[in-house]
Order: C-alpha cells, then sequence, then structure tokens
C-alpha cells in the first residue's frame, strides 16, 4: 500500500527515525494500521522526466522483490539523494536493502 498523502509524509520525517546513506534518505515509523505502507520520493534536481521515472521504477522494483516481506508494519519513506540518478543498479539494491533490513 502506498503511503502519499503530504501530511502523512511529513509526519514520518519529523516523528519517525531516519537513517542517511551515501544515496538515499529513509525516514520510518510505526504505521497507525495494521499493514506497511512506502512512499518513494524522487525529487527534481534538474533531471527529465524521463530520469525521474526511471530511478522511481528501479527504487519500486527493488523494495517489491526484496526487503518488504520481512518489515513489520510500519510508514517508510524512501527519498532519492542527486547521486542516485547515476549510481548501478546494483549498488541501489544493496544499498536499500541493508537499509531496510537493519529496520526490522
Amino acid at each position: 500500500m502506498r503511503l502519499a498523502r503530504g501530511p502523512e509524509l511529513a509526519a514520518c520525517w519529523e516523528q519517525g527515525r531516519r537513517l542517511r546513506t551515501p544515496h538515499l534518505d529513509l525516514a520510518w515509523r510505526p504505521s497507525p494500521l495494521d499493514h506497511l505502507r512506502t512512499a518513494i520520493v524522487v525529487p527534481r534536481f534538474q533531471f527529465t522526466a524521463v530520469a525521474r521515472n526511471r530511478l522511481r521504477r528501479r527504487l519500486k522494483e527493488i523494495l517489491r522483490r526484496y526487503p518488504l516481506a520481512s518489515l513489520p508494519a510500519v510508514d517508510l519513506v524512501v527519498r532519492a539523494k542527486r547521486l542516485a540518478y547515476t549510481v548501478p543498479f546494483a549498488v541501489l539494491r544493496a544499498e536499500l536493502t541493508t537499509s531496510v533490513t537493519g529496520i526490522a
């Protein structure tokens, strides 16, 4: 399920715990619902819509395939940094899976 509303994202950033990696910022807090909700934030950083959508699809696929099944009921926000646009998929996958498994 998606975490899509602005106030929910802001609450996750303000009240939740944070983790910074070289290419991503993660924030999470216990979910008021009984299931996991995720949000992927990809800022513009003067990149094209094609580049933003590609990065969003990559992060979404990493979360879908790997660590989501092991997470408790939390609201998770993944925000890409500028360097994430140029990093290979394998590096993003390694970074995100190790970070998310540390949440559980």
